[in-house]
């Protein structure tokens, strides 16, 4: 069979060997997400027809205002998750805590624990911009048949097992590694099935993109605001060009196909930082290194950081090799 005619369901399936554990448990675990992707595809693709869009009237965890789009999703994923029981524990990005999963019989026999940011980027839902799913995936530390801790969650990212997003734009697609590789699938919504068409994705070494809200750049730190002025400068190949769509999703994977950086620094405003480490840095770093790019914090290895809190933030510098290391050369004068 052509490597892109397969489906999600036959990749993985052909794959499964790559994975250290191979038990079926990882391949049911991405199947369930797959599924619960569909869902949430047709609700965002009916968005503005029904009453789906706008504020819900609570806010999450991080005092953010709740969408409704993001209660819904969600929702679809914590569920699909858990009648599938496969998994011991869920975090989500919505939720002030995690979730502890039993058996059907009260047993707490299954291995993963899965972070998740269930509608990443849902504030552009109204105006019709992309948004996204990010999903983080681990083997829990804890002993197999008692109940999930905080320590199962609290895990560096060299840790993951498998991450990945799903990306509902013009066209839906589902994008993750096992840590052999990133592949992208684009859903064929006549028949509802996700077909692989970005075979071994690799951001570019190089690039001529940079993505960062420049209106706060009388906050961001000295070496961020010369990385920027290094990108203006008429040079080389620079000026290179910005592009900030405001959704972690797609920008990053915009600059994964064609070759750029995404900056969301500390500021005087957020100084640890806005992004989650667990819910997006740690699976876009994963999927970032395994696709030859390169994540950090600016100073260091977003993967290795030890993670501390549930919710914790961090400054975050992701994309092509050579971008994020020049970018790391400035912050490094100021360190």
């Amino acid at each position: 069979m052509e490597e892109r005619n397969k489906t999600l369901g036959e990749f993985i399936i052909e794959k499964q060997e790559d994975f250290k554990y191979s038990s079926g448990e990882l391949s049911r675990l991405i199947n369930s997400i797959r599924l619960a992707a569909k869902v949430v595809n047709y609700k965002v693709n009916k968005a503005g027809l029904v009453d789906i869009i706008g504020k819900f009237g609570e806010q999450n965890i991080q005092g953010e205002d709740q969408q409704k789009l993001d209660v819904y999703a969600n929702e679809i994923f914590m569920q699909t998750l858990i009648n599938r029981e496969i998994v011991c524990g869920i975090a989500s990005e919505e939720n002030d805590d995690f979730l502890t999963i039993e058996g059907n019989d009260g047993s707490h026999n299954n291995k993963y624990v899965v972070l998740i940011d269930p509608l990443d980027g849902s504030s552009n839902i109204d105006v019709n911009v992309s948004v996204g799913t990010i999903f983080s995936i681990y083997r829990r530390v804890t002993p197999v048949g008692t109940p999930v801790t905080l320590e199962d969650f609290l895990q560096p990212g060299v840790n993951q097992v498998a991450a990945g997003y799903v990306i509902y734009g013009t066209s839906t697609m589902l994008v993750y590694t096992t840590g052999n590789g990133v592949n992208g699938f684009t859903l064929n919504p006549a028949i509802g099935t996700f077909y692989l068409s970005h075979p071994n994705f690799m951001f570019p070494k190089d690039g001529n993109i940079y993505s960062i809200n420049e209106g706060n750049y009388v906050h961001f730190p000295q070496g961020v605001k010369d990385y920027i002025k290094y990108c203006q400068l008429e040079e080389g190949d620079r000026p290179y060009t910005s592009r900030y769509i405001g959704s972690l999703v797609s920008d990053i994977h915009r600059n994964m196909i064609k070759g750029g950086i995404y900056i969301y620094p500390t500021s005087s405003k957020a100084p640890k930082g806005k992004l989650r480490l667990l819910y997006e840095c740690n699976p876009m770093a994963f999927l970032a290194e395994q696709a030859g790019g390169k994540a950090s914090d600016g100073f260091g290895r977003i993967m290795e950081i030890q993670p501390t809190e549930l919710h914790q933030r961090v400054p975050f510098f992701c994309g092509s090799y050579n971008m994020v290391e020049k970018a790391e050369e400035f912050m490094a004068k100021y360190k």
